[in-house]
């Protein structure tokens, strides 16, 4: 049930419990007024729930980065080579 149809069972609810008075005999007004309005609030507050519920975000746990250098190595022609891998793990990821 949407918050609309919530509402609307509110508002008939409370017309039928404070604003009509009429004697059916074997229907009692106030008490179907009672009812319909017991359940717009039900429903009003499921659908809130379920709503907010669905609007969580989760927070991912940060990133490990570990950036490994190894140790400068001098190359034939006496350039310089520096080699550097990253390595990264996901949240849930064996350490």
């Amino acid at each position: 049930m949407g918050i609309g149809a919530s509402i609307f069972l509110i508002a008939l609810g409370a017309i039928f419990a404070f604003a009509v008075d009429a004697n059916l005999g074997w229907l009692n007004l106030n008490v179907v007024g009672w009812v319909l309005m017991l359940a717009g609030v039900v429903g009003l507050i499921t659908t809130l729930y379920f709503w907010n519920s669905r609007r969580r975000t989760v927070v991912a746990a940060p990133v490990r980065e570990r950036v490994v250098a190894e140790p400068v190595v001098p190359a034939q022609d006496d350039r310089v080579v520096r080699e550097e891998y990253r390595e990264v793990r996901r949240p849930g990821s064996p350490a």
